[in-house]
């Protein structure tokens, strides 16, 4: 069985598995059949037929996270596992100012764990922005891949920005030192989201 990966922690909306079945069980009923076994933290909405060499992890195109962060003051009992609280008032405009220095084809040295194993820390960020929901800040990033706890090492230096340790501008000299201790702290797994995941 194939599948796309997450670090343990992180929630996923659009997660894909792919596998290889004898199964005369009409595609349509799959997901039905696989929820009733499942414990209920998952649930399989989609089952559909594809080629023999088709790789849920390596035939992704793009994928999509999302970190949220709890702005508000004394936090939430209920989204506390669903979301990172950080009561210091952040500044959303420089974090918006600042998001846009990771699109493109960049580097991520800086903002992958260090002793990771990837070959190449070179990834391409097709879209970063930074979105305010009353008390709720949501950092998005589509790109073509990300390096481990890139996200949350990302959406970290986003919050220094946020808390004016560093300037909007300074980005980029993060990025083309390529050192990881000068980027931002890694944030916890429970703000992460896996929103989506495209194979065309």
């Amino acid at each position: 069985m194939h599948h796309g990966r997450t670090d343990a922690g992180v929630h996923a909306y659009g997660q894909v598995a792919n596998f290889k079945t004898n199964s005369n069980l009409p595609i349509d009923k799959f997901a039905i059949a696989i929820n009733s076994r499942l414990k209920k933290t998952i649930v399989i909405k989609k089952a559909e037929e594809v080629e023999e060499d088709f790789h849920a992890r390596y035939a992704c195109k793009q994928k999509t996270y999302e970190y949220i962060i709890d702005n508000s003051q004394y936090g939430s009992a209920i989204y506390r596992n669903l979301m990172y609280h950080i009561p210091q008032k952040l500044d959303v405009e420089s974090m918006k100012e600042a998001v846009k220095y990771f699109v493109g084809e960049h580097d991520f040295k800086a903002f992958k764990a260090s002793g990771t194993s990837s070959k190449s820390s070179v990834r391409t960020i097709y879209k970063a922005e930074v979105i305010k929901e009353d008390e709720k800040i949501i950092i998005r990033l589509t790109g073509n891949g990300f390096l481990y706890n890139m996200v949350r090492i990302i959406s970290g230096t986003l919050v220094d920005v946020g808390l004016g340790k560093i300037k909007p501008n300074e980005i980029l000299n993060r990025i083309e030192e390529k050192d990881r201790t000068k980027a931002g702290k890694t944030l916890p797994a429970h703000g992460l989201y896996l929103r989506s995941v495209e194979y065309n």
